[in-house]
């Protein structure tokens, strides 16, 4: 189960790594494609940058691959989505985009790996909590306890 961060009154999902990678596979992509939407709202969201279009990036990957390239330039773009919230959140060590791209060929192994890094922005703000429990989480740097 997804662990839920709440950063400026909004919600974001801390996901399994292993646990998106597995469900992509067995369901035949489908879950890919709604975690693909997602990670980018998510991103969307996170740094306020109503440029990003989830569902472009998703029309992207499906159907795009038909036409081959749209979905290397979706994926290289998301990369440089995570790297900038990896930015925002004052993190050192941070994602490659092209790294990112290159997994991609290897049986939705890039969900593993953007999902990580993902799950370090999440991190840097300190405690996770359910919507059904307690409070949002603190501000990166904030001592917690």
């Amino acid at each position: 189960m997804a662990e839920v961060v709440s950063i400026g009154g909004q919600e974001f999902k801390k996901r399994s790594p292993l646990g998106v990678w597995g469900l992509s596979i067995i369901t035949v992509i489908v879950y890919y494609l709604v975690w693909y939407y997602k990670i980018n709202d998510e991103a969307r969201r996170y740094l306020g940058d109503e440029t990003i279009k989830p569902g472009i990036a998703l029309l992207a990957i499906f159907p795009g691959a038909i036409l081959i390239v749209p979905p290397f330039i979706s994926v290289y773009r998301t990369g440089e989505r995570i790297q900038r919230m990896q930015q925002k959140a004052g993190l050192q060590q941070q994602i490659s985009p092209a790294l990112a791209l290159l997994a991609s060929f290897f049986y939705f192994v890039n969900t593993v790996y953007m999902q990580e890094h993902l799950n370090r922005v999440w991190r840097a703000y300190g405690v996770q909590v359910s919507p059904a429990t307690g409070p949002p989480s603190p501000t990166p740097g904030q001592f917690t306890g």
